[in-house]
């Protein structure tokens, strides 16, 4: 019995051997298939679990490079930033800055981390993601779980060194999203601690006002209390000692849950206070559709995935049109194929993010949408990204769309 065991042992050892140096000799896309295939087996695994095992094989470099050159048609820039396409990770997934490179390496046009607090949190207890595998939906309340703003402060020191050894590992620009601590009384200051620790690393930095997971944070969005907010963070950084190039672009990721005059407040203090865009959106308490029908919609949390895709869609819009296409958005939620990016775009989006698409399907996804986004422009006759900005709004758009916007600082301008 022993030596069988053994030799089980060591048949296995071989096997595994052999399948490792397979995946490591394979082309990119073969690379992307074994890595995706994974994807149904982590699915067996508590969500929350799988998505830390996402994020240790990223870090890792487990998982495949594509170093292929996108389509020009998709090569863009937005807030004076290049962006070799316009797909972006969005934050939540890589909350701590642990895997940037292996992520920027899957060929994401840009990659967001956080939401960082200035000091640690575990985040609300779990269980605290949910899947709604039939809708690939997810519902998640996780609470800014993070290791806070020093530790992720020396994560990002150590991508910068990587970044100068070998530069073509920062494929695209780098965004830090910052939170505020729950049992802060003074959000502001939070946000201007984040920004002051975090700012250098950063090729832009995103105020995140709109997680459902921490008590009285969307409060934020208000009239009121996004201007006092957006001056002092803005004051903050402003008084910050820069290069020739600048500070980091400054923007607001703000709710799909928004009534009418809670979007025109948004979209006047954005363009009052000198933001310079907007991250539309987060995920939505809403359980619309079919959503309601499954036991996972009675969680308290953030609704992510296809199910949130016509409301985020509707009020980037809206957005859009509230500023007159003269504010670069970021579109996000829902987002699963190249011809929803293409709606997002032609919304008003100059860029667009994903997340839940990413955890339900993959490495493959990323240059899947990628083809089919390039496709939706050609059919259309778009030989750019910026050309199809703003295309559901023509009286808006008459070449002042965020896709339109002069380069106001210098490509990567920490490296």
């Amino acid at each position: 019995m022993s030596k069988l065991i053994k030799r089980t042992v060591l048949l296995g050892a071989v096997a595994a051997s052999g399948a490792a140096a397979f995946y490591l000799t394979a082309d990119t896309d073969t690379q992307m298939e074994i890595a995706s295939s994974t994807g149904p087996l982590l699915r067996m695994l508590d969500p929350e679990l799988s998505h830390v095992i996402g994020i240790q094989a990223a870090a890792r470099g487990l998982l495949p490079r594509d170093t292929r050159p996108d389509p020009p048609s998709l090569h863009t820039k937005v807030f004076g930033l290049d962006f070799p396409n316009p797909l972006g990770l969005a934050a939540g997934f890589d909350k701590n800055a642990e895997a940037v490179a292996g992520l920027m390496g899957l060929g994401f046009g840009f990659v967001e981390v956080g939401s960082i607090t200035p000091r640690p949190q575990p985040g609300n207890p779990p269980p605290r993601v949910f899947r709604i595998p039939e809708l690939k939906a997810t519902i998640n309340r996780y609470g800014f779980n993070n290791l806070g703003a020093d530790a992720v402060q020396d994560h990002l020191a150590e991508f910068k060194k990587k970044v100068l050894q070998d530069p073509s590992i920062k494929r695209g620009p780098l965004g830090v999203n910052l939170g505020k601590n729950k049992s802060s009384k003074d959000a502001a200051q939070d946000y201007c601690i984040g920004l002051t620790r975090l700012a250098q690393h950063a090729d832009y930095l995103v105020v995140n006002v709109s997680s459902p997971n921490t008590p009285g944070l969307r409060a934020l969005q208000g009239r009121k209390e996004l201007e006092a907010l957006v001056k002092q963070v803005k004051g903050t950084r402003d008084r910050m000692l820069w290069g020739p190039s600048g500070p980091p672009p400054l923007l607001i990721k703000v709710a799909p849950d928004l009534s009418e005059p809670d979007k025109r407040d948004i979209a006047a203090v954005a363009l009052s206070c000198g933001v310079d865009g907007l991250i539309v959106s987060n995920t939505t308490i809403q359980r619309p559709g079919k959503v309601a029908e499954f036991p996972a919609a009675q969680e308290a949390g953030g609704l992510s995935g296809p199910p949130l895709f016509e409301l985020s869609t509707s009020v980037l819009s809206d957005m859009y049109r509230l500023t007159g296409g003269r504010l670069p958005l970021v579109g996000c939620g829902g987002v699963s194929s190249g011809e929803d990016a293409y709606r997002k775009i032609r919304a008003g989006a100059s860029l667009v993010q994903l997340y839940t698409a990413f955890a339900y399907e993959g490495p493959t996804l990323i240059p899947r949408v990628k083809r089919e986004l390039a496709e939706c422009l050609a059919r259309d006759g778009f030989r750019s990204v910026a050309e199809a900005v703003g295309a559901d709004h023509p009286d808006i758009r008459g070449g002042s769309g965020a896709g339109t916007h002069k380069a106001r600082r210098s490509w990567f301008r920490w490296w």
